[in-house]
Parts: C-alpha cells; structure tokens; sequence
C-alpha cells in the first residue's frame, strides 16, 4: 500500500506560515507533522501532493516523489497533512479506513484508501491544488464520523500543544538521561538527570540553569548553551543552535540553527531563526529565516486578561485562548524595538518598524505606527537579501529558491493592495 499526504482547503487557515510550506512542514514538539505521519507507516512507500508552485521547492527537501500521478500502482491511503498522527490515530485509522471508507471529523476529510485505478484518477483531477471533502461525492466514498483525531487548524494550535507533544516526543526517543556533550560542573540542574538529553559535541557553560522538575529538555548536537542562561523544560534546542544568556521557559521548540537570546516562553523557532538579544516572545511560532531586533516584544496577553481573536481577510476568529502570541512567516525582519501586539500575522519576506497593532502583508516594509504609509518590498531586493542570508549559514541559493520567491510574491499581491501597500520609496526619516 501505498500513503499519500495531501493538503485541502483549510490549508488558507495556517497563512501566512504556510506560503513557502506544505501544512505537513509546520512543527509541534520535536517534529513536523510528516515525521510524526512516517514514524507510523515505516516501510510504506510515501507520495506527496502539494501545491503547484511549491512542489520544485518540496522535492529538494524530501525523498518522496512530489505531484507524481504514475507512480500509483497500488491501493493508496490517502492522509490529510494536517493530521498530528499519534497512537490512537493510528490505531483508527488502521481499523476503519478500509478501500472505499473515508474518516470525516466536523465535515473534515481525515483519511481514505482507494484503488489504484480510483486514486489515478483522483490525482488527475486534482493535481497542483488543495483538495476539498466534495471528493467523497466524486468517489462514492463510505463516510466514517471520528473523533478521537486530533488535526492542526489554526497556527496557535502548534503552539497549545506543543508542550504534551515534547514530553512524549522525549519520551518516545528513549535517550533521557545520555549525556554526550559536555555539562560544566558548575552548571546546575534541577529535577531527575533522566529528564536531560545532551547531543555529541554540545556544551554547557559554567552558571547555566537546567529544569528538567515539570519536563524533559532535549539538547541536540553541535549546540552551545552560554553562561547565564536558564531552561525550563518541557524544552527543545536543536542541532547547532546558540543560546546566549537567555530565559527559556517551559513549551518551547528551537532549532535546528537558531541563535536565542533574551526571554522566550512556549514558542516554535522552526529553524535558522535569530533573536541574539534582549526582549521577549511568546506563544508564538516563527518560520524560517526570520530576524528579531534587540529590544522587540511580543504581547501574548491582553490588558482585559480576555482571549485573543485573530482576524482572517474580512473574519475574526477567537482562538477561545487567553495567551496568543504572533505568527511570523519566513524570512521576515523585526527591527530594533519593535512591539508586536497578541494575535497579529506578519507575512512572508517583510520588514517592520515600530508598533505593530494589524497584520502585516507579505513583502511589505511596515512602518505604520511611525506615521510611514506601508510600502512594497522590492522582489529584486528580496531575492538579494535572501542569498546573503543563506551565505551567511553556509547555504547557497538556487534557481529553485529564487523562483519560490517569486511564486509567494506573485500570489500576495492581492494581499498587499487590500492593505494599502503603495510603491514607491521607503523613507523612514
């Protein structure tokens, strides 16, 4: 058999994280949700149905063919890559969603298997594009009602299950209480030592706290922990990751190569992430590339201690949650100072000034606050800022990348003009 992943509609739900990412790319814990889907279907062949413009770009991070119809050559399980597959999800769909039955949950299509002749043409029809539940229509599928699954809807829902998932990723990885790099004996560490992990050629300086009493912390390879940082756990700090003097606290997943420093508190750096300096972030999730100043501050709390609605093009929707930080999409730039108020979305590629109290659109320079109407990002620039960027990872850009840049930027444009973005010369002084 073969499984497949796909994105459907409510893919527009997890924007702006998801312009340069399939929805199975975001992170909860120590993993993306197609790690947590493949460690349950080892030794199935896996396909990959994303869309169109970002399939190029998917291929060269994954060893699955991407958009490919001809290699169907035998019954297909079908996987929403929202899904946050677990035991018991596992476990249902294996018993229930036999050839011909697709799991529905609240009108949501889960999972379904069909034939290979069925699934080809499936595929054929929709192929590049986000697919919709009217394809049980289409298929003369079974519908099978669950509700024991859990899926990522919104981006806060990485974010509120981030802690359960890093204390079972933890666990099921079975390495608490290895210690492989180096722990300076005038660190400390507070709670059971099983609850600790510490990568080959990793280092804990001397005056490090380590609190492992309400949950694990997972320290990968290649990372540093400096003087006069503090971690809490549960916590993950990926592969060559730097952590300069920061306050780290309980539910956050960093890495791999970030570089953290000041106050960070149940947030997802997805990886290649800077925040070296002071300020605080939390409840939040930052994707890939993005830059935060010294000084920069993201409110998760409300002054009315009430919960948090997120607005969505002309809808607000209330994340029912008193804590929400902010949503951060790839290569974004947050000067020094800044002030990002709870539930705000900064888009893909932009750069932003001052207070931010409304959402930011992709490639936009945002300056409101400082009386600077928005202007455009050029693409050239864009382009530009993101080779020195990756140079100075030791990643170098290609055609693929650049063409990505262009695809997001191409699709944002709507974005934009419903934002008032103007082009011309940005002049913050």
């Amino acid at each position: 058999m073969i499984v497949a992943l796909f994105e459907d509609t409510d893919y527009a739900n997890l924007l702006p994280l998801v312009y340069a990412h399939p929805v199975f790319e975001l992170k909860t814990g120590m993993k993306t949700l197609f790690e947590r889907i493949e460690g349950y279907f080892k030794g199935f062949r896996k396909v990959l149905f994303v869309r169109e413009y970002l399939a190029d770009y998917v291929k060269t991070r994954y060893e699955c063919p991407v958009n490919e119809s001809d290699v169907i050559d035998e019954d297909t399980l079908f996987l929403n890559g929202s899904l946050v597959m677990d035991e018991t999800s596992y476990r249902v769909i294996s018993s229930k969603v036999s050839k011909s039955v697709a799991a529905i949950a609240n009108g949501k299509l889960l999972a379904f298997r069909l034939p290979e002749r069925d699934a080809r043409e499936l595929i054929g029809k929709f192929i590049g594009k986000p697919w919709s539940s009217s394809l049980i229509k289409d298929f003369s599928l079974k519908k099978v009602e669950l509700t024991s699954i859990s899926t990522v809807e919104y981006p806060w829902d990485l974010v509120s299950m981030n802690q359960r998932l890093l204390k079972k990723d933890f666990q099921d990885l079975g390495l608490g209480g290895i210690r492989e790099g180096y722990l300076d004996p005038k660190a400390v560490v507070y709670g059971r030592e099983e609850n600790l992990y510490l990568g080959k050629n990793s280092m804990v300086e001397s005056y490090v706290v380590i609190d492992v009493r309400s949950g694990p912390i997972y320290i990968g390879e290649d990372v540093e922990i400096h003087s006069h940082s503090r971690i809490s756990g549960p916590a993950y700090i990926g592969r060559e990751t730097r952590v300069y003097s920061a306050l780290i606290r309980e539910g956050t997943t960093i890495g791999p190569v970030c570089r953290v420093g000041g106050e960070v508190s149940e947030t997802i750096f997805h990886g290649f992430d800077n925040k070296y300096h002071s300020g605080y972030i939390g409840h939040s999730y930052l994707c890939e590339w993005v830059n935060i100043g010294a000084g920069t501050v993201v409110s998760d709390l409300k002054n009315t201690y009430g919960t948090v609605k997120v607005r969505f093009g002309d809808r607000k929707v209330d994340t029912k949650l008193m804590k929400v930080g902010c949503f951060i999409a790839d290569h974004s730039k947050l000067s020094i100072g800044t002030k990002v108020y709870s539930g705000k979305k900064i888009g893909f590629f932009s750069q932003v000034h001052g207070f931010v109290t409304e959402d930011v659109p992709s490639f936009t320079i945002w300056a409101k606050s400082l009386g600077v109407k928005p202007v455009e990002l050029l693409l050239d620039s864009a382009i530009e800022t993101e080779r020195k960027v990756y140079r100075r990872r030791g990643v170098e850009q290609t055609d693929i990348d650049v063409d990505l840049l262009k695809s997001i930027y191409r699709l944002t444009v709507e974005e934009r003009r419903k934002a008032g973005v103007v082009k011309e010369k940005f002049k913050l002084y």
